[in-house]
């Protein structure tokens, strides 16, 4: 699940909304929403968002913040560490070698150290 993905789903549940009635009521696919949950897909389109903040009512800083976080969700990342110190580039290697066995903690703590910078 993407951090989009995940903020879509909070917004429909806290509002009683099914996939199938958000896609009926955007005229998408509940396939399509489904798989942006869950983050099988890439990140939506700045329209599409746009069309989920007006679905929600969603105005002002929350907005902006899920279109942070749309911006944050491309599933599948690609990290170009040349002209940067081979730390950096030791860092981006090891981190995508080991990404799936680090714990929830474990990556809310990387997070947190990348977020303060």
């Amino acid at each position: 699940m993407t951090p989009f993905g995940r903020k879509m789903r909070e917004l429909r549940q806290q509002r009683g909304i099914t996939l199938k009635q958000m896609a009926n009521d955007l005229n998408l696919s509940s396939a399509y929403l489904s798989a942006l949950e869950h983050g099988q897909r890439g990140r939506p389109s700045p329209g599409l968002v746009m069309q989920i903040l007006g679905y929600f009512n969603v105005i002002w800083d929350e907005a902006e913040e899920v279109k942070a976080l749309a911006e944050l969700s491309h599933p599948k990342v690609t990290l170009d560490t040349a002209g940067l110190s081979p730390d950096a580039t030791e860092l981006a290697n090891r981190l995508k070698r080991r990404i799936r066995e680090l714990s929830e903690e474990q990556l809310r703590e990387l997070l947190e150290v990348v977020k303060r910078r």
